[in-house]
């Protein structure tokens, strides 16, 4: 059991979908119709924003619940082990036999990659209304926009239980271009979108103006740039930080990484700056390794470049 409870600053309810992640990395380019392609290494590691943001935060110290479903095949049920020794509470996740498998593969490139997934059954824990309600919890992370999509109360319900909300769009091409997408969104208090998912949300090239309209939605918008670090929009103000130089093995699940760091001062009160440099420091450390959380089983190693150059 969790000791959310316990929790000076509270604990975080992670919502999202969770993944069996195959990382296929040291390809010498993307696979083509009628060919077939070698990697040098595949990493097979649990996924899903939900769960590599929850992993994260634990990190940190702060008791973080996965609120998902998980499923029973054998693919699904290979992936406990390792989120149980990430230290992520899964008091509120369920296992259901229409929840698997659900399955990414991830194909890395030295500045990018590319994703193909199976999303299994629906998205609505049969646990949610119980993890809102739990004890010591004082804010909802949605991992992606598709569960806020297919859960529209869902932040009026965690308003109900006097929680704080973030989301991080998490690109999809059927539900980005949304004509919904600020209207569903309405009440969220942290958005942490990439420079894509921001251009298209906010219907402009340029990056300074796609801020300021979303800024006039949420209070605080939490731009991921990459290698360049990220941008914090809240009111007036504006704050740039660069990210450091690391060898960089894998970009998957990086952005759930800077999440974690963010939220986890943010929840402490910090201030802006101070919030965005801990995001850029834990996206800057989960790409040192195949798996958006594998780092924090492995350990971080000395930087050399910034996050997203060639290695």
């Amino acid at each position: 059991m969790s000791n959310v409870s316990s929790a000076p600053e509270g604990g975080v309810l992670c919502l999202g979908r969770t993944y069996c992640d195959l990382v296929f990395t040291g390809l010498s380019g993307l696979p083509v119709l009628g060919r077939e392609l070698f990697a040098d290494d595949i990493a097979i590691v649990p996924g899903g924003g939900a769960f590599i943001t929850a992993a994260h935060l634990t990190s940190f110290g702060r008791p973080a619940m996965l609120v998902t479903r998980l499923g029973t095949d054998p693919l699904s049920g290979s992936l406990e082990k390792a989120i149980v020794e990430s230290g992520v509470d899964l008091t509120f996740a369920e296992r259901a036999q229409d929840a698997g498998p659900q399955v990414t593969i991830a194909i890395v490139q030295p500045q990018d990659r590319a994703f193909l997934s199976r999303r299994a059954g629906h998205g609505r824990p049969a646990t949610l209304a119980a993890a809102l309600r739990a004890p010591g919890i004082r804010h909802l992370h949605i991992a992606e926009y598709a569960t806020l999509a297919e859960l529209p109360s869902l932040i009026d319900l965690a308003k109900g239980s006097d929680l704080t909300v973030s989301l991080d769009p998490s690109w999809d091409d059927t539900l980005i271009n949304d004509g919904n997408f600020l209207d569903t969104c309405r009440g969220i208090d942290v958005f942490l979108p990439n420079v894509e998912e921001l251009m298209a949300i906010a219907r402009t090239d340029d990056v300074a103006e796609g801020l300021q309209r979303l800024n006039d939605h949420f209070p605080h918008v939490v731009l991921k740039r990459g290698a360049d670090g990220g941008t914090l929009a809240q009111g007036r103000e504006r704050i740039e930080r660069h990210a450091p130089r690391v060898p960089v093995i894998d970009t998957t699940g990086a952005g759930d990484a800077f999440n974690a760091g963010f939220l986890h001062l943010w929840l402490s009160g910090a201030e802006g700056a101070a919030c965005l440099e801990s995001a850029i420091a834990a996206g800057s450390r989960s790409v040192q390794a195949a798996g958006g959380a594998s780092i924090l089983a492995h350990g971080s190693k000395p930087a050399t470049r910034r996050a997203g150059e060639p290695r």
